[in-house]
């Protein structure tokens, strides 16, 4: 039975051999059907073990989450300050105040309630008095943004500049750049017959008094209590004799 055996597992073996292989005989065929035997069983098992793999390899992988950076929508604008081109990209939520100060380095316009309620942070937008933290920086591409940097600088200053420190309108300073800006284009305003709150027939164009600078310029807060003193100021630059503006009976022209 055994010799049987043997030759069973030779012919089997011989048959499995490669007929090129004229070397083989009975005992290494039979190891070569043994290892070819682990060799399948090898490959099963690595193919069973392959397949999941395999599968996963293939399978898209989930998309790993990105940079929280990169999840931030940012835009370019170009804007003109103070007569100077700057392009900047920036995120979309940035207020035009904090590009100011955050982003050229501006600090003269100054951030006080951040909720347009003080008028810190008066500017001029395309000729126009704005809170400047109020509006995005990117809703204004090509503007003209003019702070008190360009509106004056110490060694040359604007007329309404020199006014505030001829009647001590400043005190502790930090809402002086918004309440200029805003002078400033108080009186502009009033020339070019805007109407205010107060003008009593806007079919008719305003007159300066103390009640039309007062309503103009109700949106500055002042923490000193300056009030007095940058009403004189503004009469100064608007040309009224002694500083004395005129009340409600008593208007004129601007």
């Amino acid at each position: 039975m055994d010799l049987d055996t043997d030759r069973s597992d030779a012919d089997i073996a011989s048959s499995l051999s490669p007929p090129d292989n004229p070397s083989c005989d009975a005992e290494s065929c039979a190891i070569s059907r043994r290892g070819l035997l682990i060799a399948g069983a090898g490959a099963s098992a690595a193919v069973a073990a392959g397949a999941p793999l395999e599968a996963a390899a293939q399978a898209p992988s989930p998309a790993s989450p990105k940079p929280q950076e990169n999840l931030v929508a940012t835009s370019r604008v170009t804007l003109s300050v103070n007569g100077q081109p700057h392009t900047l990209v920036v995120d979309n939520r940035t207020s035009l105040l904090d590009l100011l100060r955050e982003h050229l380095q501006l600090t003269g316009t100054k951030k006080g309630c951040d909720h347009g309620q003080c008028g810190a942070c008066t500017i001029h937008l395309d000729g126009r008095r704005v809170n400047a933290c109020l509006t995005l920086a990117v809703m204004h591409e090509g503007a003209k943004v003019v702070t008190i940097e360009g509106l004056g600088t110490p060694e040359k200053m604007h007329p309404m500049q020199t006014a505030f420190v001829r009647h001590d309108g400043y005190q502790c300073g930090y809402c002086t750049p918004g309440q200029i800006c805003s002078a400033v284009a108080v009186l502009d305003e009033i020339k070019a017959g805007v109407p205010s709150h107060v003008t009593p027939d806007i079919n008719v164009r305003p007159l300066l008094s103390i009640d039309e600078l007062r309503e103009r310029m109700s949106g500055n807060l002042c923490r000193c209590g300056a009030y007095s003193n940058i009403i004189d100021a503004m009469a100064d630059v608007a040309g009224i004799p002694g500083g004395s503006v005129p009340g409600t009976g008593d208007r004129r022209s601007a």
